[in-house]
């Protein structure tokens, strides 16, 4: 059973999955964590919060038939999509499971191999941001590590994402914090994270990444009071009464415009490959 933030999240996702594939740019960091994860044949690989399962197909077509793949994920539509895409491909090495990535050992019981340490790799893409409490996730899978085994995710710059940089911003203005990716926004904070939950030698690599969009495509990104806020519950807007919550979004509409250029919105996506053994 999915506390009411989780829940959220999984609604938003099954409501996305049959459109999240239309963008490459989540296929394209997925196989560059895999790649520097160095993924090799006959591995035991677990995904979490796998989506479309990007990652764990990736994988699964490196660690073969003496290897296995889980790919994990609280969205029924995103593991429906995964499992089509890995039928057609015919991968038999592969299992997507309905689980909340920060209660494995309550939510899978189908899966004995989960109890264990038994993973070679752990792969998190594009998705760490949204557990609801990072140091926890990071200890908790480092028990699914084999020892010498490696974790990999995704992390953003504090930076990234133009309209969630523009409505922290303005949140401010009301005495409202908004998460987005300031906890892992810095490569200090990166290395924190993966030191206090455990894991050792960590590498960082930083990939500029980013393009312009167009001002519609901006103001698009105004978080809302009923949009899922990363790592909070209730979304941090909620506080406001209607007529600051139209006033605010009018200020971050303001604040997006003056961002215009010629070539559109520039929309930073700095993102840190963040790796960890055990």
């Amino acid at each position: 059973m999915l506390d009411k933030y989780k829940q959220e999240i999984a609604d938003l996702y099954t409501r996305r999955s049959q459109t999240y594939d239309n963008s490459d740019w989540h296929l394209q960091i997925a196989r560059r964590l895999v790649e520097y994860g160095r993924v090799s044949y006959g591995q035991q690989v677990l995904d979490i919060a796998t989506g479309t399962g990007h990652v764990a197909i990736a994988a699964a077509q490196i660690v073969g038939s003496e290897g296995r793949v889980i790919g994990v994920d609280i969205s029924p539509g995103m593991l429906d999509v995964a499992r089509n895409k890995a039928q057609k491909l015919n991968l038999n090495n592969t299992e997507f499971v309905l689980a909340d990535a920060e209660n494995l050992e309550l939510a899978v019981d189908s899966c004995d191999s989960l109890r264990d340490s038994f993973a070679s790799r752990i792969f998190c893409s594009s998705a760490f941001i949204w557990m609801s409490d990072l140091h926890a996730a990071l200890t908790h899978w480092h028990t699914f590590l084999k020892p010498g085994g490696i974790i990999g995710i995704h992390a953003f710059a504090d930076t990234a994402f133009v309209g969630g940089v523009v409505t922290q911003k303005v949140a401010e203005k009301y005495g409202i914090s908004f998460n987005m990716s300031k906890p892992t926004g810095t490569v200090e904070k990166c290395r924190n994270l993966l030191q206090q939950a455990g894991f050792k030698q960590i590498e960082i690599k930083i990939e500029q990444d980013g393009s312009y969009i167009s001002l519609e495509k901006a103001k698009a990104m105004w978080a809302g009071n009923s949009h899922p806020a990363p790592g909070q519950y209730p979304p941090p807007l909620s506080t406001l009464s209607t007529e600051q919550l139209a006033q605010a979004k009018a200020e971050f509409e303001a604040e997006i415009e003056a961002l215009q250029t010629q070539q559109g919105i520039w929309n930073d996506i700095t993102t840190f490959y963040v790796f960890g053994q055990k």
